[in-house]
């Protein structure tokens, strides 16, 4: 063995001894982190991967290599209580999380870890229509005129779905006085859905590529990332008078960072979406940030109009327990479309 060579590794040996740790337990040279997403993150995880993998090297001098999974949100949620080793989820819906805190995964206070109940960025539902809207489509009102199909994924797998759905309740209720007439409004709605895909993306691909449907019940990022992806489709965006704050909240999931040994990244890897740097990628890929200057920046990107909440609603779990659970609001109103 050259000198040169056994003189670092007698220093490397050093180093470990003087930090009071055996080599058995000095940090490994690269770690490898799994988030479990939803439909629509796909670009957005890319670009904030690349960027927190080279300010962790610099922080720690340590490679991380991070993989992606992408699905409806429920059926993501589902996967990981079944015994898929996600690092940290960011999905669509708190109801998500609080089920995989239910199934002893995740801290049932684990919207107290991070700022902003743990929502580092948000969106809302917006239309997507043909150019030059031959449907005239406006508003709510519009998409369940006579001769209009509508596409939205399955709000019993889909996290975007289940926004879609309260979005268009709250719009009717709000419109029309009862939850009677809400129930009459969305029922009208999926009347009028050929296909329910398992997630947003499926119904996505459904509209733009398949050429399907009149209008896409979409996430306002999918919307403007669809606009380019299927430039020659020619589509646009209506932003209705009314839709929802659909919050898009993100967790540790506490099992499996300490059976792994990745809390310490897995956790910096979220409190990195609250940078500034991770903000501005954020508004880039059409998410909403949190950042006030960042979102000041971006505001022509983001037009103000009325969101309802999902306090409104009384919180997920009342609104999972009383829609889309089995037996729930949605079971009793949709009939799939006779093929």
């Amino acid at each position: 063995m050259k000198i040169s060579r056994l003189l670092a590794l007698f220093a490397a040996a050093a180093l470990v001894a003087a930090s009071g740790l055996s080599a058995a337990d000095a940090p490994p040279k690269k770690v490898q982190l799994v988030n479990v997403s939803y439909d629509p993150t796909r670009e957005l995880y890319i670009a904030i991967n690349d960027v927190f993998v080279k300010y962790w090297k610099g922080k720690t001098g340590q490679d991380v290599d991070i993989s992606n999974s992408h699905g409806g949100s429920g059926a993501q949620a589902r996967k990981v209580i079944d015994g898929l080793d996600a690092d940290v989820v960011t999905l669509a819906l708190a109801a998500d999380i609080d089920a995989i805190a239910k199934a002893k995964l995740i801290s049932p206070e684990w919207e107290k870890a991070l700022p902003n109940h743990s929502t580092p960025y948000t969106s809302t539902i917006v239309f997507l229509v043909r150019k030059g809207n031959p449907k005239g489509i406006k508003d709510w009102d519009d998409i369940v005129k006579p001769g209009v199909s509508i596409i939205t994924p399955n709000p019993k797998t889909s996290g975007g779905a289940r926004w879609n759905f309260l979005a268009a309740w709250a719009y009717a209720k709000d419109k029309y006085g009862t939850e009677a007439a809400a129930q009459d409004f969305v029922k009208k709605i999926y009347a009028k859905v050929p296909v329910l895909d398992s997630g947003a993306r499926g119904s996505t691909l459904t509209f733009a590529k398949n050429g399907q449907g009149d209008v896409l019940l979409a996430w306002e990022n999918d919307a403007h990332l669809a606009l380019a992806e299927f430039a020659d489709q020619k589509l646009e965006i209506i932003i209705p008078s009314a839709s929802i704050l659909a919050e898009t909240p993100v967790a540790v999931v506490d099992k499996v960072v300490d059976k792994r040994g990745t809390r310490d990244v897995a956790l910096a890897y979220l409190k990195f979406l609250y940078t500034p740097e991770a903000q501005e990628i954020i508004a880039k890929n059409y998410y909403r940030p949190i950042d006030e200057a960042v979102l000041k920046k971006y505001a022509d990107q983001f037009p103000k109009l009325k969101l309802a909440t999902i306090a409104d609603f009384g919180g997920w779990a009342a609104a999972q327990k009383k829609y889309f659970a089995d037996g729930g609001v949605f079971d009793q109103i949709y009939t799939p479309a006779a093929k």
